[in-house]
């Protein structure tokens, strides 16, 4: 198993997102964990802590294997995920934030549906009763609004387009081409996988999100944009 981290100015967290990702829970079936990171560009010191980041020991003996890169420009988190792909070597692919908003501790739950063989795709949601810290009004609507606007188009009943947390098959990206630099990246997935007509599975997972003052990066305009992609990568850019 591959999992993915896109990392920009996460110089606080990211030794201890890392720390947790190398000791977070497995199936059974997953024999080693390849842990991707890619920085886009940082400015504030999170490239050294990458460089000198090494996994300890799991308790499990399972082997982790750590491939690290660095984009020479920033130039968004669809851009550093397409790089990380291109690395990744593992049959499921999972995709993790560099902050702490979302928790390891919750890959049996997001590997499970796989696992089991009854999915090709899973998203984790935030919004089907899992623990999750309150914070703010507006960002739920948001939230919402996209996933519904996303659910028109592509006849999927999810819950939440926008999470970071989405696991897959690595044969998935040898059927869809991605090309959204920023956080396009989130429903220019969902409409190419939505196309694909594979098994989609949510499950609940926890979230832990941060205030503004905390590190919390995106905003209103990047939800302006979520509307363009969807419309673009639904309607006009279908082949």
């Amino acid at each position: 198993m591959s999992v993915v981290i896109p990392v920009f100015n996460e110089s606080a967290t990211v030794a201890t997102l890392l720390d947790r990702v190398a000791a977070a829970p497995l199936p059974d079936a997953v024999e080693e964990l390849e842990i991707v990171v890619v920085d886009d560009s940082s400015t504030d010191g999170t490239w050294p802590v990458l460089e000198s980041w090494q996994p300890r020991s799991r308790e499990d003996e399972r082997s982790v294997v750590v491939a690290r890169d660095r984009l020479p420009e920033n130039r968004g988190k669809g851009a550093a995920l397409r790089k990380g792909f291109s690395t990744a070597s593992g049959e499921i692919l999972l995709i993790q934030d560099a902050d702490l908003e979302y928790d390891p501790a919750d890959y049996p739950v997001l590997l499970q549906p796989i696992v089991a063989g009854h999915a090709d795709v899973v998203y984790g949601s935030r919004f089907l009763g899992g623990p999750h810290r309150v914070l703010f009004f507006w960002h739920s609507i948001g939230n919402n609004f996209l996933t519904l606007l996303s659910n028109m188009f592509s006849d999927l009943n999810l819950t939440d387009m926008e999470t970071c947390y989405k696991v897959f098959k690595g044969d998935i990206l040898d059927r869809i081409t991605l090309k959204s630099d920023r956080f396009g990246f989130e429903p220019e997935f969902t409409a190419k996988v939505a196309r694909l007509g594979v098994r989609v599975y949510e499950v609940p997972i926890s979230y832990h999100g941060r205030t503004y003052a905390e590190g919390k990066k995106i905003g209103w305009k990047d939800g302006v944009a979520a509307v363009w992609s969807i419309l673009r990568f639904n309607i006009w850019s279908r082949h």
